[in-house]
């Protein structure tokens, strides 16, 4: 009895066999990292660093989007499992920001709160979510560009760094212990009077 319920409770997702949980890392986790690194960004630059402290600040912020971010991820996943639906379905990121906006918003500014936030986590989460939706086929092509290739960034000929060949680089280096040897027996000739 309890192998047919587990197998009907999966029955009605599109990714049978696939729990809730198989990809909370990718959904909830990472996303909500990343919210905190880019706090701890804004809170270094918030102006209330002077009064709070460059670490304290970052910390703050960085804490507060990752909470934000944690439950959005989380009541939008739930709202994916509870209807059944596929991960790129936007009605989940509206359910999702809808409630993980009104419980916030409760907590920080009461009924009125609520509504506010719930509006505001709807619609930018829904944004957010339908703005990667879009730009996902074209993710491979940025990594591949930007690690798959390194020689896309080439220093002009002017900059004073410069990338040097085996051959050039091995003249520097005969020009560095021809330099050494001359300042230590420098020193040596230096100590004997």
């Amino acid at each position: 009895m309890a192998a047919s319920t587990a197998e009907t409770a999966g029955a009605g997702t599109p990714e049978e066999g696939a729990p809730f949980s198989a990809d909370w890392k990718e959904r909830i986790i990472i996303p909500a990292a990343a919210a905190g690194v880019v706090g701890a960004g804004f809170g270094l630059l918030s102006r209330h660093r002077a009064r709070l402290g460059a670490a304290r600040a970052a910390a703050t912020y960085a804490a507060n989007l990752a909470i934000a971010t944690g439950c959005y991820g989380g009541a939008r996943e739930l709202a994916r499992d509870a209807r059944a639906s596929t991960p790129d379905d936007p009605m989940n990121s509206v359910v999702g920001g809808l409630a993980s906006g009104a419980v916030l918003g409760r907590i920080q500014g009461g009924h009125f709160g609520a509504v506010k936030y719930a509006v505001t986590f709807a619609a930018v989460g829904t944004a957010f979510d339908y703005t990667a939706w879009k730009l996902s086929p074209h993710w491979p092509a940025l990594k591949e560009q930007f690690s798959g290739k390194k020689d896309w960034f080439t220093l002009p000929e002017w900059s004073p760094i410069q990338v040097l060949d085996e051959e050039a680089l091995a003249k520097k280096k005969a020009r560095e212990e021809k330099l050494f040897a001359q300042r230590a027996l420098g020193k040596l000739n230096k100590e004997e009077p």
